[in-house]
């Protein structure tokens, strides 16, 4: 079955295998009627998405950012739905994010070269094809070369957190991202929370700061996992969003767009709180 609505969407200018343009022709393609491009830490790909939506009147584009954050357990990630993608401060912040991938990317490919993977940096960079290079890009020049079998594999052995070749790089605490997404107009959504140790801990803090929503419906969850995020999300009075996550990394294994099950009513909340803080709002 496909969801008419997936709010969790990566493209090229991220690290997803379809540009802007393919995504949009993709879902049109399965009868969605509502999609979030939310690449991690960049923008770019949001104009074109819209542009090319402009030939599918049935599909409605939602602007959306993935900002990355830390905490000393690990990652946490926070979408931003109808961001002003144009806003400067966040240019700027989401700018100097990508550097810090840059470095952080080269940074891995010399670890893994210490660890006899050889993998080319400028096969890297033509894999990511000018957008901002991530890991699923070195994955796919170390898969390319037999280096793994899979994806996964090159996420679990070696950059992943615990992995032989990660670096950190930088980034914002939670709390800082969900208050740039505010002031750039925006509605922040905790993506993925089954990722925190303690996610109602991070909820409420998170609430304090202006978070609007959590990721309930979601890639690989199952029925009382999801019943459990929806039932967190009306304890807190915040909307229970959701999507497939998809990146075109991995047909065999990954959700595909519009997999995920997510109800309509998610994204009426979304919209309709969207248009009560700015009542100018057009899809």
């Amino acid at each position: 079955m496909v969801s008419r609505v997936d709010l969790h969407i990566h493209s090229t200018a991220s690290d997803g295998r379809l540009t802007p343009a393919d995504i949009i022709q993709k879902a049109a393609e399965r009868g969605l009627t509502f999609i979030a491009l939310a690449d991690h830490d960049t923008v770019d790909g949001i104009a074109s998405a819209q542009a090319a939506a402009q030939a599918f009147p049935g599909l409605k584009v939602i602007p959306c950012v993935e900002i990355s954050t830390d905490i000393p357990q690990g990652e946490v990630h926070v979408l931003g739905y109808f961001i002003d993608y144009t806003d400067p401060e966040l240019g700027v912040t989401l700018d100097r994010f990508k550097n810090s991938r840059l470095r952080r990317a080269q940074g891995m490919v010399a670890k893994l070269d210490n660890l006899g993977i050889h993998i080319d940096w400028q096969r890297v960079q033509e894999i990511a094809g000018g957008s901002s290079i991530g890991r699923p890009h070195i994955a796919q020049a170390m898969l390319e070369k037999g280096y793994i079998t899979s994806i996964k594999q090159a996420f679990t052995e070696y950059l992943s957190r615990d992995g032989s070749a990660y670096v950190e790089r930088e980034k914002m605490t939670p709390a800082e991202s969900v208050e740039l997404i505010v002031k750039a107009k925006g509605l922040p959504v905790l993506a993925h929370p089954l990722t925190i140790n303690d996610p109602e801990t991070m909820i409420v803090e998170l609430k304090t700061a202006g978070l609007v929503g959590i990721e309930a419906y979601y890639d690989g969850y199952t029925a009382e996992e999801i019943n459990r995020l929806v039932g967190l999300a009306d304890r807190h009075n915040l909307i229970a969003t959701g999507g497939s996550d998809y990146h075109g990394l991995d047909p065999n294994t990954e959700t595909a767009i519009g997999g995920a099950d997510v109800p309509m009513e998610s994204v009426e909340r979304l919209i309709a709180l969207a248009k009560q803080r700015n009542p100018d709002l057009r899809l």
